[in-house]
């Protein structure tokens, strides 16, 4: 496995960017992640919109859950410091395809996927292409099926990175928009400005050309598929989730047959960073017995 830093740490005006961790090439993939702990092997998939990146999502999770496993986040490609690659388009099957290839480059065999909204769906998506890798799933805020686009997830699309907007951009996802710090805004609008995922934000989210249509859907996995679906599946969402109705993941609940689920009251879409105690209490108890 070779391992190598291309990003450096620092930008030009002296700013660390501790979203950067160890880069490593996945298939020809430019491939940033962060790693914590030993055990049997977790993967920390992010979610989606401006700026975001592994660490955004997980850096508080990472050491503590490290202290009972080896916990994995890595950037996925087109998202963050890990590049589409010239001439790529993104898509379920690249996703799919690089996640798959970064858990071959670790030297792993199944792992439980930890996918918070688009990560989530990114973790049910390997279950069509790459299911021999998975041994369980734990999906927080997961698109599944079709819903109508939510306004929250609409402004994702369209953001254009400045303080203010990034501010209002984070603002929607928790239930106490207090939590969202300033350090917090200007870190991810760091992000935002050198590697703002725009592409593959258009990819995910329908745009203007359907508003002639009707109202604008989010397809995601197929509810059927989920019907195949044999392994373990935890289901974490917030009551109050603005971006992924509380709806979807009842539908998704009833669709995977060994899925357990559990509703955090006050709660957005930010399960991990809103109710990270609880949040670790379901997930630990859930790998104990799975």
């Amino acid at each position: 496995m070779r391992k190598f830093r291309v990003w450096e740490r620092e930008m030009l005006d002296g700013a660390v960017i501790p979203d950067i961790g160890v880069s490593m090439d996945v298939d020809g993939i430019h491939t940033n992640y962060h790693e914590s702990g030993a055990g049997d092997p977790v993967i920390l998939l992010h979610g989606s919109g401006p700026g975001v990146t592994a660490w955004q999502n997980w850096h508080r999770i990472l050491p503590r859950l490290g202290e009972t496993h080896r916990v994995l986040a890595l950037d996925v490609v087109g998202f963050g410091f890990s590049p589409l690659p010239e001439g790529e388009k993104p898509g379920i099957k690249l996703w799919t395809k690089h996640l798959a290839g970064f858990i071959d480059a670790m030297g792993l065999d199944r792992v439980t996927l930890i996918g918070n909204s688009f990560g989530g769906a990114l973790a049910l998506g390997m279950m069509a292409y790459h299911a021999h890798k998975v041994r369980s799933l734990v999906l927080m805020g997961t698109p599944a099926g079709e819903f109508e686009q939510t306004q929250g997830l609409a402004n994702s699309r369209s953001f254009e990175p400045s303080t203010d907007a990034m501010r209002a951009m984070m603002r929607a996802f928790p239930y106490d928009p207090s939590i969202v710090t300033d350090e917090a805004v200007e870190a991810r609008l760091r992000v935002a400005k050198i590697a703002s995922g725009k592409e593959t934000i258009k990819k995910l989210q329908p745009g203007d050309e359907h508003e002639a249509k009707g109202p604008r859907i989010v397809k995601g996995i197929p509810l059927q598929q989920l019907d195949a679906i044999d392994v373990p599946a935890l289901i974490l969402h917030g009551r109050e989730d603005k971006m992924i109705p509380l709806s979807v993941a009842v539908r998704m609940h009833e669709h995977l047959k060994r899925s357990e689920m559990h509703v955090f009251g006050q709660c957005g879409h930010w399960v991990q960073l809103e109710r990270e105690d609880q949040f670790l209490d379901q997930v630990r108890g859930f790998l104990r017995n799975n």
